[in-house]
């Protein structure tokens, strides 16, 4: 007999291995199918298992849960709760056939903790990677109502309008973004390859180069020599600089501050921050989540600081007494309309319906600023682009004219 060592997976989704005396690989994987639910390759004992074993956790390490893998998951696993089936084997039928390998073991695992008697929230709370606290809050808040089925397809719907929304972003920046990097690689290569051939030739035949052309052979060779790595390094610098100090509470408000004031894109900015707040808001409360807690939650997921603080700030004037509408409009953060539309909603205690409607509304405009900031960039990079080539085009033909008039 052969030393065997097989990849399995525990109840929990844990992988391991196993070494087994057997005649084959096959017969090596039979004899651990009655003590473990997955039973993976089997190889002769070597380093090369090993390296396998290496890789998966390097790509379960690398691995990230997106919103759009959560919103198919979510709309998988509401249609086969909807239809009957124990949450068990839906969440085992679902982890099996899941792409993702991080969301694959935790749900799993979360298929395993139920199966010990633990509660669905409770077990998703384990894998906060995968399941944030508002996807735990409404969970909870359906298992609580017995209306699970019903939390579900409000999540599913929830994150698809969520990852719809970043798409729409996704999509019209991609082409601003692709011509801005090709414009720059145009510019590189011909500063690179293409003034340091025309300089050569002005050089020999002695014309006097203009200001402009000395220029951009300087700048050339900035670019093919290691003073290049100068503002590189300083660009990385600013940027880790940036990163580090936005995780600081100083920086991070002041930081978000300006990303609602910024010019073109605070706009922006401001009314993606109100459509996630009354979405995840509306979604929370008809869910049958305490307004208080949904402030707490929204507060964490609603990406700008300034925003959670207007929001901490409106929780506690609630816990005295006050109006939400009324509490969010001393902050003057929110536009107008949201609030009245708020302020509605509470008098006519129909105050979640008001909230998706105000989410649609500035969901539209963003879609629609979107579109408005696309059409604007285009021409500024098509004239920039223009600027940058007819620059480097002008810098060579500028010591063409004065050889003329030398031979003239």
């Amino acid at each position: 007999m052969a030393s065997f060592i097989v990849q399995v997976k525990d109840i929990k989704g844990k992988l391991l291995t196993e070494k087994v005396e057997a005649e084959s690989a096959e017969q090596a994987r039979n004899k651990l199918k009655h003590k473990y639910p997955a039973i993976g390759k089997a190889k002769k004992a070597g380093m090369s298992m090993e390296f396998n074993m290496d890789l998966s956790n390097l790509e379960m390490a690398m691995a990230k849960v997106s919103v759009k893998d959560k919103a198919i998951f979510s709309r998988q696993f509401s249609v086969l709760v909807n239809a009957g089936v124990a949450i068990v084997r839906a969440l085992g039928v679902l982890g099996e056939q899941c792409g993702n390998p991080k969301l694959k073991k935790a749900l799993l695992g979360i298929s395993a903790e139920i199966q010990q008697g633990n509660n669905l929230s409770d077990a998703m709370s384990k894998y906060p990677e995968c399941f944030d606290e508002l996807y735990v809050s409404m969970v909870e808040a359906g298992e609580t109502g017995g209306v699970l089925d019903d939390v579900l397809n409000r999540l599913s719907k929830l994150l698809e309008d969520m990852a719809r929304l970043q798409n729409q972003i996704k999509s019209a920046m991609a082409y601003p973004v692709t011509v801005g990097i090709f414009a720059v690689i145009v510019f590189f290569a011909m500063t690179i390859f293409l003034i340091p051939i025309f300089a050569e030739i002005f050089q020999d035949m002695g014309a006097e180069l203009p200001a402009l052309t000395a220029f951009m052979v300087f700048l050339s060779g900035v670019f093919r020599s290691p003073k290049i790595l100068i503002p590189i390094v300083a660009v990385f610098g600013l940027v880790f600089f940036i990163q580090q100090y936005y995780k600081t509470p100083v920086g991070r408000l002041q930081i978000d501050q300006f990303l609602l004031k910024m010019p073109l894109f605070g706009d922006l900015n401001e009314k993606t921050a109100v459509a996630r707040f009354c979405r995840v808001f509306g979604t929370l409360t008809r869910s049958g989540v305490p307004i208080l807690n949904c402030l707490d939650i929204v507060g964490s997921t609603v990406g700008n600081q300034v925003i959670a603080n207007a929001i901490e700030a409106a929780k506690e004037e609630i816990q005295q007494g006050g109006m939400l509408s009324i509490a969010l409009q001393k902050k003057k953060i929110f536009p107008p309309m949201a609030i009245q539309m708020m302020s509605i909603g509470e008098e006519t205690g129909e105050l979640d319906s008001m909230m998706m409607k105000v989410a649609d509304f500035y969901e539209d405009e963003v879609e629609q600023a979107v579109k408005g900031l696309t059409s604007l960039i285009e021409p500024i990079m098509m004239v920039g682009i223009a600027g940058m080539v007819g620059t480097i085009l002008l810098s060579m033909y500028l010591p063409m004219f004065s050889i003329f008039d030398q031979l003239g």
